[in-house]
C-alpha cells in the first residue's frame, strides 16, 4: 500500500493533479482516481494516521462489498417467499415490503432480489418427462380470467380460458368459455367437424 500513501502525499501535500500523480507513481490515472475516491469515502487524507500500517490501510480501503455484518441481518424464509410467488398477483416487490415491515433493518430491495436469485439457483427446478407423440394431452382452465366487454351494452363479464397442450410437441389450443362448469368443460373437449 506504499502506492496509496504516495498518491495521498502527492495529492494533499504537493497539490499535484491525478495525471501528474499517475506519471510519478507509475500507475494509471483511473487507479489514482479510485485510490483518492476510496480514501475520501473512509475519511483518510495526508498524513495517514500514525497507527495505520500498510495492512490496516489496505483492509480499510479495500474491504469486501458485503461485510460479515450482513450475516447478522435477519434472513427471509426463502422457501416461503418461493411458495408465495406462485400465487396470482404476488410479486417480489410485495414480498419485500412485507419483509421490511417486519424487519426494518433488513435488506434493500435489490439485495433481497439478488439473495432470492442465489437461493433459487440452488433449488432444482427441472423435471424431465419423456412424452410419446400423441400419447398425452394436458388440459385445464387457466387460473386468471379475462374481462370480455359487450360492445353494444358496455357490460363486462369475466371469461374462463381453457388450455390444452400436447405433451410431446407442446402444440397448444386455447378457448374462452363463460364458466368452468361441466357443460363448458365437456364442450371444450368436443371437436366440431362442421
Amino acid at each position: 500500500m506504499r502506492q496509496v500513501r504516495e498518491v495521498l502525499r502527492l495529492k494533499h501535500a504537493c497539490g499535484q493533479s491525478e495525471r501528474q500523480i499517475a506519471a510519478a507513481v507509475g500507475i494509471s490515472r483511473f487507479t489514482v482516481a479510485e485510490y483518492l475516491r476510496r480514501a475520501t469515502v473512509i475519511g483518510i487524507t495526508w498524513p495517514v494516521p500514525a497507527g495505520l500500517d500498510d495492512a490496516a490501510l489496505e483492509a480499510r480501503l479495500f474491504s469486501p462489498p458485503f461485510t460479515p455484518r450482513e450475516a447478522l441481518r435477519p434472513q427471509p424464509d426463502w422457501s416461503r417467499v418461493h411458495a408465495e410467488l406462485r400465487r396470482p398477483g404476488v410479486t417480489l416487490m410485495l414480498l419485500w415490503h412485507e419483509y421490511r415491515a417486519g424487519q426494518p433493518e433488513g435488506y434493500g430491495y435489490s439485495r433481497f432480489c439478488d439473495l432470492y436469485a442465489e437461493w433459487q439457483g440452488s433449488v432444482s427446478v427441472t423435471m424431465r418427462q419423456a412424452h410419446v407423440a400423441g400419447d398425452k394431452l394436458f388440459v385445464d382452465f387457466a387460473g386468471q380470467t379475462l374481462a370480455v366487454v359487450d360492445p353494444a351494452t358496455g357490460q363486462v363479464r369475466p371469461a374462463q380460458v381453457f388450455v390444452a397442450v400436447l405433451g410431446a410437441s407442446s402444440l397448444t389450443y386455447a378457448e374462452v368459455r363463460w364458466s368452468q362448469g361441466l357443460a363448458d368443460w365437456v364442450g371444450c373437449h368436443v371437436v366440431n367437424a362442421a
